[in-house]
């Protein structure tokens, strides 16, 4: 089994504040529907005490948004500790035999940093990681892209394990042994 990893941010940087975190287990070599969901909306404030950043031109971009998606991202309501996500994340980690997100500097850098100010040991390898854009960009995008739920990082993960798989069934690309 595969991971991929969304987050939505408050900013661009290594360092920028992450509003939520989703995270679906899957096969890429297969059909079947990703599982094993996990997702949170985290903390600002404790974020925020640790110096993490911020940007206005992501806070104008987020007042672009659909209402929906604006109140899901930026709402105080249900929000968990760093120290959740860490041991949430961690768990779901075991066992996989990559980890993708869509653009590896982005997700995986900031989840990164944030572990490395933190003290907290990387749960995955380098070697693990998969950018799904570069197979998009290669192979098309098989993402649903006018799908309701637009920037939710769960549904993000979700469409973007499904595009992974729908490419590698369309291609018939096969595990290496």
């Amino acid at each position: 089994m595969d991971l991929m990893i969304d987050i939505e941010t408050l900013a661009q940087t290594p360092d920028s504040v992450i509003l939520s975190l989703g995270a679906v287990k899957f096969n890429p070599y297969s059909m079947d529907d990703p599982t094993d969901g996990i997702y949170f909306k985290i903390d600002v404030d404790e974020q925020l005490k640790l110096g993490r950043v911020v940007q206005n031109e992501t806070l104008e971009w987020w007042t672009k948004q659909p209402e929906d998606v604006r109140e899901e991202a930026l709402s105080e309501g249900d929000r968990v500790s760093l120290d959740e996500v860490y041991r949430q994340l961690n768990k779901i980690v075991v066992g996989i035999d990559a980890v993708w997100a869509q653009g590896t500097v982005f997700d995986i850098g900031i989840l990164e940093n944030l572990y490395r100010q933190k003290g907290w040991p990387i749960p995955w390898q380098f070697w693990q990681i998969r950018d799904s854009r570069t197979v998009f960009n290669m192979f098309g995008d098989h993402r649903e892209l006018n799908r309701k739920g637009k920037h939710n990082a769960f549904m993000d993960a979700f469409e973007q394990s499904k595009a992974v798989q729908s490419i590698y069934n369309k291609y018939n690309i096969q595990k290496c042994k």
